[in-house]
């Protein structure tokens, strides 16, 4: 099998933003006839309430340490490790046997740019890293990734694309690599950070940012249109141009508390979409737990 090679490029949001689709919809509306009143004694007893998932910030000047709500209902890195392995593993097996042992998987990619789901989820943070590369990730970490790239995943092994789609749909009846409602998190989790920049909190600081960068001479509306310049996107150029303009940026956010002003909007916008698929969600984290449990009982 082989893996294609796309172009190395300069990270910033993590996937889970670009991977959003749809709308979601938020009421706090009860809907139905109206009961007549009860006696205490005629009250059935209520059913305790589960709590919404609550925003976390481990450092709060460190926003890769930070946890938004949602995270709750997705698996840890630790625990999506060991779901990949394990299909990795049956995957080599069911390849193996039938006749192709010199099969591999594709290796993981090294990690490039943010670490965590709030790690440059609203840009750049880390005012050492953005005096030497900007809006680019670590020179190490982009030159690893740049070689992964090139390097690939060829299969050379001779494997029939029909014998590898029957393999991996016994693995997907083995250990599943995703829940059934799975992408209801990551609507969630996209349609918030989209929606969360019309939050007029966020509004308002964007515009204080804004004035900021313009009296350090720079023009640019939001935030992320700094991060996005076209002048800063080529992976292997760092310029002056952009060193000065990430360091202004990185004194902007910080004067006015951008990130956190942004966190706490999506977070809140998180937690009423939360409440309102609080059972699909359950049953996400519950799905998890079960593909976690085969992970492990399949690598044994």
């Amino acid at each position: 099998m082989t893996q294609s090679k796309k172009s190395a490029t300069k990270v910033a949001v993590p996937v889970l933003v670009a991977a959003a689709v749809g709308a979601v919809a938020f009421s706090t509306t009860w809907t139905g006839a109206q009961q007549p009143a009860q006696s205490p004694q005629q009250r059935p007893a209520a059913a305790p309430e589960r709590p919404v998932a609550q925003a976390q910030l481990a450092d709060p000047d460190d926003p890769g340490t930070w946890k938004l709500p949602i995270e709750a209902y997705m698996p840890t890195k630790t625990q999506a490790r060991l779901v990949a392995g394990s299909r990795d593993d049956l995957l080599d097996k069911c390849m193996a046997d039938a006749g192709y042992p010199a099969w591999t998987p594709a290796p993981d990619l090294p990690e490039i740019g943010g670490k965590t789901l709030t790690d440059w989820r609203y840009g750049i943070h880390d005012a050492a890293l953005a005096a030497k590369r900007g809006y680019h990730p670590d020179d190490a970490e982009q030159k690893a990734y740049d070689a992964a790239m090139e390097a690939g995943a060829v299969d050379k092994s001779g494997a029939d694309d029909g014998v590898l789609r029957s393999c991996v749909s016994k693995v997907d009846g083995q250990v599943p690599a995703t829940t059934a409602k799975a992408a209801l998190v990551q609507q969630i989790s996209g349609d918030a950070f989209l929606q969360s920049e019309k939050a007029p909190d966020v509004v308002a600081v964007f515009a204080q940012w804004s004035s900021c960068m313009k009296d350090k001479g720079y023009t640019y509306a939001k935030p992320m249109d700094a991060n996005d310049d076209p002048r800063f996107n080529d992976p292997n150029t760092v310029t002056s141009t952009e060193i000065a303009t990430a360091a202004a940026d990185i004194e902007c956010r910080t004067k006015y508390h951008v990130e956190k002003t942004w966190f706490d909007a999506e977070a809140a916008l998180q937690q009423a979409a939360i409440a309102q698929h609080q059972t699909e969600l359950n049953q996400v984290k519950a799905d998890t737990a079960q593909i976690v449990a085969k992970a492990k009982t399949a690598a044994r």
